[in-house]
């Protein structure tokens, strides 16, 4: 089979453009940086940051494009009969953090990959998702976040949003802290023909740009409500906190992270989703039935956030 990744290379690279501009319209002076690079052993990419903005504190859209002659371990882990093949991968990570502890910090991200070796057919697959991890909950945009998840995979098949709901759910957890790292949202990887629902290439593909579309309607709306709610220290000391959570899955179980480390990817790109300020506190105590309470008790805990009927 041949794959013609030119197309999805060109999606990518108009998901990144289109992510940046819907940021900057929030935005009155702040823009992107572009950083385009090469990688030495095939390959390269363009990592867009956005710092120090009335809205995004720090934002970052990483585009790349990489090969090489041979997968890192991270990638054959749970598939060793990859082991040895050369690759190309490819893909769109974005996280965004706000300025204002009542707006979410975000993370989304779609990739392909393919592993090849002379004499057999290719293997291929998608992978991505997008997740939301709040520091002040509030129902309605939760409710929202869901929903724009829910109606994206809709055309997909009735059993795609539970799945990848549930594999989002499991994905995004700290298991040292024994807790979920956000409200969760998709998650999906492996995606092809050897997968549960059995989709060719362009119904594939087709489902990684309605992910990488479906972040932008899932985010704005919140970003657009929650940028100019009034706060005080508190709730900002609260956020440097929780970004702590953040920080400690990027570095200890995120396979992105960990595939562009073992592959020799570009550090300052890959570690692009760190945010600019954190805090670690020793045991801090919370009060109960606070706010701060309320978003590991309640928000935190995985639920059904569509409506009921």
């Amino acid at each position: 089979m041949s794959i013609d990744i030119t197309r999805i290379e060109a999606f990518l690279i108009n998901l990144q453009q289109r992510i940046c501009d819907s940021i900057e319209a929030h935005e009155s002076e702040a823009r992107f940086i572009t950083d385009k690079w090469q990688r030495e052993e095939g390959g390269g990419g363009i990592t867009r940051v956005l710092a120090g903005g009335e809205i995004i504190e720090k934002g970052g859209v990483n585009f790349s494009s990489i090969e090489g002659a041979s997968m890192p371990a991270t990638a054959t882990a749970h598939r060793p009969e990859l082991a040895g093949r050369s690759f190309k991968a490819m893909g769109v990570s974005v996280v965004m953090h706000p300025c204002n502890p009542y707006a979410p910090t975000s993370h989304a991200n779609v990739r392909f990959f393919i592993a090849e070796k002379e004499g057999a057919e290719p293997v291929w697959w998608f992978g991505g998702g997008f997740d939301m991890t709040p520091y002040y909950g509030f129902d309605e945009d939760c409710q929202h976040w869901h929903q724009t998840a829910h109606d994206l995979c809709k055309p997909f098949g009735a059993e795609a949003y539970p799945r990848y709901k549930q594999w989002c759910d499991d994905y995004f957890y700290l298991k040292h802290r024994k807790e979920p790292r956000g409200i969760g949202g998709l998650f999906y990887d492996d995606l092809n023909l050897q997968d549960k629902f059995g989709w060719d290439f362009e119904k594939c593909f087709a489902f990684m740009q309605a992910v990488g579309k479906g972040y932008i309607d899932a985010y704005l709306p919140i970003l657009e409500k929650r940028k100019n709610m009034p706060y005080k220290q508190r709730e900002r000391d609260f956020q440097l906190y929780r970004r702590g959570r953040y920080v400690e899955f990027n570095l200890v179980f995120d396979r992105g992270t960990l595939f562009g480390l073992q592959s020799g990817g570009r550090t300052e790109s890959i570690l692009m989703s760190l945010p600019p300020k954190v805090e670690w506190h020793y045991m801090p105590k919370t009060e109960v039935d606070s706010p701060e309470a309320k978003l590991v008790n309640y928000y935190l805990a995985p639920k059904n956030w569509l409506p009921q009927d």
